[in-house]
């Protein structure tokens, strides 16, 4: 169903420029208000606006955006993201909101887990990004989507450092731009490094839902985009057409994905009954997560690197474990138990992390054989701990004849989306709409 691959490669180490050219000018109420009509723009994706996605040296297309940029800010006097010109602008959160879990080291931003990346507001004239590689190639090579104004405008494998220009114009506009991990993990990372920048950039506004995902290969979009009896690569894995990124978007809610292809909650995937305990997701949850590639910066596992639970403080917590369990445990009354034992003791640790979330617990998109099982856990826990902020959810089985399948038996997009309605309708309830 799953496979175990892993990735070396020389890094290319992610070279930021250092000379930096500053017009602190006093432009920012400027922008409090302002229409104007931008002649002579591009940017990804939407028709009026197209650069295509090469090295900023191979230049661009332009076209005529026709709508005026009308923008409204109201910031005090000093912000620094008020700053107006061109300069570097490092991906902090002074000017870029993080997705998901996501590491600043050495000045760049790196993104494992699937769906991570940042979101943010540029208003200017031109904004160019480094992403940086992990030396990751080929099948391997970290999945990088981009989002203009809501819509997702390109997706492509980065092999190397690049340095891309996402906004040119000769007038000002304004953009709400995301780049986005699709793939995950397991596979590689990537980092995002300085934005060269004229004009000016703001993180994204918090909305005020905030779900966790803790999952396996179905949270990550495994095989999404190919078909039964293609192999596997990075290139078919998309996460933001998997239920949770797309119970997030129905609920108008930010996400966070802790996931890993063939992981379970005692046992990873096996073909042959045999335990694979390497393979669990709660040994990782408390951290960045795990990686067969280079790392972060080429040479740092994520694994050893803690989470900051106060980065990201979900309100919802869905957990989707137990499909690779039950290759393991099967009927087997013993491993069973073993599954339901491990099942409760990782509950402990989420809710540790994570005191006031509301926890569902849910199965069943691949096969709800151990979904007993983990209504059992979720029963002891309760009655050993007295929490009752908790829940259990079993998805419909995929019906592989109406809505077709995926690479390696996994749900297609058309799965994932009905799962994703039936998920956002159960927390609907939930949340009391």
């Amino acid at each position: 169903m799953l496979r175990d691959s892993n990735r070396a490669g020389d890094r290319t180490m992610c070279m930021i420029k250092k000379n930096l050219r500053l017009r602190a000018v006093g432009l920012w109420l400027l922008f409090v208000l302002f229409g104007m009509f931008v002649t002579g723009c591009g940017a990804f994706g939407d028709p009026n606006r197209v650069i295509p996605l090469t090295p900023v040296a191979t230049g661009g297309q332009s076209t005529v955006k026709d709508e005026p940029a009308v923008i409204e800010f109201d910031y005090p006097s000093g912000d620094p993201r008020a700053e107006y010109g061109e300069h570097l602008v490092p991906p902090t959160t002074d000017f870029v909101k993080p997705i998901g879990r996501t590491a600043m080291l050495d000045e760049v931003r790196w993104c494992g887990q699937s769906g991570s990346g940042v979101g943010f507001v540029f208003v200017g004239r031109r904004c160019d990004v480094t992403l940086c590689s992990d030396g990751s190639m080929g099948d391997a090579a970290p999945r990088i989507g981009i989002w203009v104004d809501n819509e997702k405008v390109t997706d492509f494998p980065l092999e190397q450092d690049i340095t891309l220009n996402l906004i040119t114009c000769e007038a000002d506009t304004a953009a709400d731009i995301r780049i986005v991990k699709l793939s995950e993990c397991a596979e590689s990372t990537f980092g995002i490094g300085s934005f060269d920048v004229d004009g000016m950039m703001l993180p994204l506004t918090s909305r005020e839902r905030k779900i966790e995902f803790i999952g396996d290969s179905i949270t990550c979009g495994y095989g999404v985009d190919g078909n039964l009896g293609e192999v596997f690569s990075t290139a078919t894995e998309d996460c933001t057409k998997a239920y949770a990124c797309q119970t997030a978007q129905i609920l108008n809610a930010e996400y966070s994905l802790v996931c890993c292809s063939g992981f379970g909650i005692v046992s990873g995937y096996t073909g042959n009954g045999e335990k694979l305990p390497d393979k669990t997701l709660p040994q990782y949850y408390e951290k960045m997560g795990f990686t067969y590639g280079n790392g972060f910066a080429g040479n740092i596992d994520p694994s050893e690197l803690d989470w900051n639970f106060s980065d990201f403080v979900p309100d919802t917590i869905v957990i989707n474990l137990g499909t690779n369990d039950f290759s393991y445990c099967g009927s087997d009354e013993g491993k069973c138990r073993e599954y339901i034992d491990g099942y409760r003791e990782f509950l402990k640790t989420v809710r540790r992390n994570n005191p006031d979330a509301y926890i569902v617990c849910t199965l069943g998109t691949m096969g709800a054989e151990l979904f007993e099982c983990m209504e059992r856990a979720v029963s002891e826990y309760s009655e050993e701990t007295g929490d009752t902020n908790i829940a259990t959810f079993c998805f419909e089985e995929q019906d592989q004849q109406t809505d077709g399948i995926g690479i390696d038996w996994h749900p297609s997009a058309q799965t994932q989306w009905k799962a994703a309605q039936a998920l956002a309708d159960f927390l609907l309830g939930h949340y009391g709409e």
